[in-house]
């Protein structure tokens, strides 16, 4: 199998302007305090950057995911979420939500009630801020990702 060479188009922007990556850190920071499992996260995660097309995250987070005790079924049947038996009725909520918040320009209705409403069932507030703020941390790290072209597997 023949690999292709990329590059960059520049460096990450979280690296090249002073003080953004500490900025990013202290968000990730402050949702891990909230008590969200880890792992959802890295499922989160996962998902947005599929989503996105973000082969750097698309590459990152199994590997975190993995190393916090995540199965490689649920690592692999994560794009078919809905119809994969992997995932409790909390996760897909959060998932849902993932997708919504991720897409938020696909539709009229963004981030429908129902979506909202099934995920605050089984999150409190401060833990659906958390998954909010987890959803859109993703989102920057894909688009910075994605604009600049980072390269999968390369770098941090």
């Amino acid at each position: 199998m023949e690999t292709t060479t990329l590059e960059p188009r520049i460096a990450s922007p979280a690296f090249a302007v002073p003080g953004a990556m500490d900025a990013l850190a202290q968000l990730h920071k402050a949702i891990g305090r909230v008590g969200i499992s880890p792992r959802l996260l890295e499922l989160i995660h996962l998902r947005a950057s599929q989503i996105n097309g973000c082969g750097v995250c698309a590459v990152q987070h199994p590997k975190i995911a993995r190393k916090l005790g995540e199965t490689d079924d649920r690592i692999f049947a994560l794009a078919a979420w809905r119809d994969a038996p992997f995932f409790t009725d909390a996760e897909r909520a959060a998932l849902a939500l993932t997708e919504a918040v991720t897409r938020l320009a696909d539709t009229p209705d963004p981030v429908p009630d129902g979506i909202w409403e099934d995920a605050a069932r089984h999150y409190d507030e401060q833990e659906l801020a958390a998954l909010v703020l987890s959803i859109a941390s993703i989102n920057v790290w894909n688009r910075l990702n994605v604009a600049t072209r980072q390269v999968a597997g390369q770098g941090w």
